[in-house]
C-alpha cells in the first residue's frame, strides 16, 4: 500500500503532497447539488458579486473534503482504519473557481492505542494553499494508522 504505517510517522515530519487539484465550476456545483445546499454564495454570480468576494466562493466543506482526499495517496491509502476526529478548521481566506490546492500535512502527535495493540492514534495537521501560496485551509485530524506488525501476524 501507499500509505504510510503508524511507525513510519515522526512528530514534527512534513509532507508536501503531490496530487493537487484545479477547482471548477462543475466539481463544485456538483458538490453544492449532492450536498443539497443552497448557499447563493457557492451558486448565484449575480448574488455573490455585490458580496465582498465579488465572486462566488467555493463552499468550505468541499474544500476540506478536497484536501483531505488529496493526502490519501501519499499518506494513509490502506494504512488506516478510521478517521476519528476533524478539529480547528479554519478558512482564513476564500477559494474560487480555477484556483489550485496544494496541501501539506505536518504529523502533530503519535500515540499507542490503549485498546487495540495493532493501530496508534496519529493527529495530523492539513494546511491547503492555492497556487499563490495563500493559506485557505487548515484542519487538525486525527487517525487510527495500522501498526506496520499488524500486517504480518
Amino acid at each position: 500500500m501507499a500509505g504510510k504505517y503508524y511507525e513510519d510517522l515522526v512528530v514534527g515530519e512534513t509532507f508536501q503532497h503531490i496530487n493537487k487539484k484545479k477547482i471548477t465550476k462543475k466539481d463544485h456545483s456538483t458538490f453544492n447539488a449532492l450536498t443539497m445546499n443552497t448557499q447563493p454564495l457557492h451558486s448565484d454570480e449575480e448574488y455573490a458579486s455585490k458580496t465582498n468576494f465579488g465572486q462566488i466562493i467555493v463552499n468550505g466543506i468541499y474544500t476540506l473534503g478536497l484536501a483531505v482526499g488529496i493526502t490519501v495517496a501519499d499518506l494513509t491509502e490502506g494504512t488506516i482504519i478510521s478517521n476519528l476526529s476533524y478539529e480547528n478548521v479554519k478558512h482564513p481566506a476564500p477559494v474560487f473557481h480555477g484556483d489550485t490546492l496544494h496541501v501539506e500535512t505536518e504529523v502533530l502527535s503519535k500515540r499507542e492505542s490503549k485498546s487495540n495493540i495493532s493501530v496508534g492514534i496519529v493527529k495530523l495537521k492539513h494546511s491547503g494553499r492555492k497556487q499563490d501560496g495563500t493559506i485557505v485551509l487548515e484542519v487538525e485530524r486525527t487517525a487510527m494508522f495500522l501498526k506496520r506488525e499488524s500486517e504480518e501476524n
